[in-house]
């Protein structure tokens, strides 16, 4: 018998899976970390904790599957994209990585466009704008700000891939996560010495490419010991957790879109050709599945959004029981009609990414009044993040791509109330699958294609993945939704410029 394993290494802490050929999870386990906050809208990590994390989960679904060590043929990884791991000529991290949702490298965008030749310059060598989240912008951040640091600097490598060279001891990326570095030369699957000789960086700095179900390399002697597997077990190339999260739903072909409600909310679409955003409002990626694409907008706090309320505002309920907590809120948010009486939130509680690409906006509550209560404003946080959604989703069919299903995954989604909610806003059903571990479930379909037990990724998700469940809209809801729509699109225009006066100051 086959097995296969796979880990996903998010922000808030890694979840890996063991399945069996035909997709049934055998083991899952998980362990988190700490998120570290030096600065406002700066955020790190220590690479040291995702690998303590991934061998934590490992060890103990290899330990709970009671498989034998050699049955366990390969595992894939999925991981929170464009961080930067710093490593020195000795591959040691030379400083906490900087994050996916780390907004200090405004000046270093400003500096790739224009040493690049303007936006449009830029988006046709790697298919997007430069934006704070993105890797490249986290380089010249280093050379600029902290130079001693960067005389030092040898290897760039994304979270996942810092995770593969301590398994294997391979400096290897794919093309997935490799395209959200703001490096790639998306249409190409390939570095792009262009951009590189225009932003005076080595290439040497970089992994090789892999497609995503690429075998990379094998475990290493001490770490298949460690984890309870043989130096035999393969780890292919997996995927940035956007686009593992994606194959773990099944959208790997045309007509089919999911939306993920995790710490940050997107909304992706599949695509055969690479295609884009002429205004560079969504991302253009590789996709996962080999030789195709993917565009995708991004929300950068969705349900993270909903936890920082329940952190800072409902600390009585955590302190009886935080498990319960989120159940209490749901219980006051579903007695609150649609629209939350006239109370909206703006979840920019990290700045955003689509549609408006501005680090200096700010989350806000608009519409409060002494009649709202605590149920109102969970309600607003909910739909603020179906409306923010809903922007990438209006924008994506205004390319012509095609809708013909949505599906709904993260963990926002195992809210009842905010599927429901997310149908309403979007007048369309939420589906969910049988599947309901996202980038781990699709990294290890991934693995499984790597092993040879499928042809490809499209026939292993058909072989495993079904809709299982269909949240339909609410006609009057849908009605509500839409003139709610219309004003949370107007707020932003009209705050951009205070927004701006606002980071000035802090």
């Amino acid at each position: 018998m086959s097995y296969y394993i796979g880990v996903d290494i998010g922000t808030s802490g890694t979840k890996s899976i063991l399945i069996d050929p035909k997709g049934k999870i055998i083991a899952e386990a998980s362990a988190t970390y700490e998120v570290h906050y030096p600065k406002p809208l700066w955020t790190e990590q220590d690479p040291e904790d995702w690998w303590n994390a991934v061998v934590k989960t490992v060890r103990a679904v290899v330990k709970a599957s009671k498989v034998k060590p050699a049955e366990v043929k390969a595992i894939g990884l999925s991981g929170q994209m464009h961080g930067s791991v710093f490593l020195d000529a000795k591959k040691r991290v030379i400083r906490k990585a900087l994050l996916w949702n780390d907004q200090r490298t405004a000046a270093e965008c400003e500096e790739i466009t224009t040493r690049a030749g303007g936006r449009e310059a830029l988006i046709k060598m790697v298919a997007n704008p430069a934006l704070t989240g993105f890797t490249a912008p986290k380089i010249l951040w280093l050379r600029n700000k902290e130079p001693k640091n960067f005389e030092k600097l040898r290897h760039v490598l994304l979270p996942k891939d810092e995770v593969r060279r301590r398994l294997t001891g391979e400096l290897a990326t794919e093309v997935s996560d490799a395209s959200g570095m703001l490096l790639l030369d998306v249409v190409n699957r390939k570095w792009s010495d262009e951009l590189l000789t225009k932003l005076d960086l080595d290439k040497s700095l970089l992994a090789r490419v892999y497609e995503s179900e690429e075998v990379t390399g094998t475990l290493l002697p001490d770490v298949a010991k460690a984890l309870g597997l043989t130096t035999e077990c393969k780890v292919v190339g997996g995927a940035g957790d956007c686009a593992a999260g994606a194959v773990g739903n099944g959208v790997v072909k045309s007509g089919v879109v999911t939306t993920s409600l995790g710490t940050s909310g997107v909304v992706f679409c599949h695509s055969d050709t690479p295609q884009y955003d002429p205004a560079g409002r969504l991302h253009t990626f590789c996709h996962a599945v080999h030789g195709k694409w993917h565009m995708m907008g991004v929300t950068l706090s969705a349900a993270g959004s909903l936890q920082w309320f329940v952190d800072n505002l409902c600390t009585e309920l955590i302190a009886k029981k935080k498990s319960d907590a989120f159940e209490v809120i749901n219980a006051e948010a579903a007695a609150v009609s649609a629209r939350s009486d006239g109370l909206f939130f703006l979840p920019y509680l990290a700045g955003e990414r689509t549609p408006h690409a501005d680090s200096n906006a700010r989350g806000c509550f608009v519409g409060l009044t002494n009649s709202h209560s605590r149920g109102h404003m969970a309600r607003a946080v909910m739909e603020g993040v179906a409306y923010s959604l809903r922007e990438s989703l209006d924008i994506i069919e205004s390319m012509g791509v095609p809708i013909k299903e949505i599906r709904t995954s993260g963990g926002g989604s195992k809210s009842p109330l905010w599927t429901q909610i997310m149908a309403d806003v979007f007048g369309q059903a939420a589906c969910k699958i049988n599947a309901e571990q996202g980038p781990a479930f699709g990294v290890a379909l991934l693995a499984a294609v790597g092993d040879g037990a499928y042809k490809d990724i499209e026939e292993a998700c058909k072989a495993t993945i079904s809709v299982v469940e269909k949240t339909a809209p609410k006609k009057t809801n849908s009605k509500a939704y839409t003139a709610g729509f219309d004003v949370y699109r107007a707020l932003y225009p009209a705050l951009a410029e205070s927004f701006q006066k606002i980071a000035a100051m802090s």
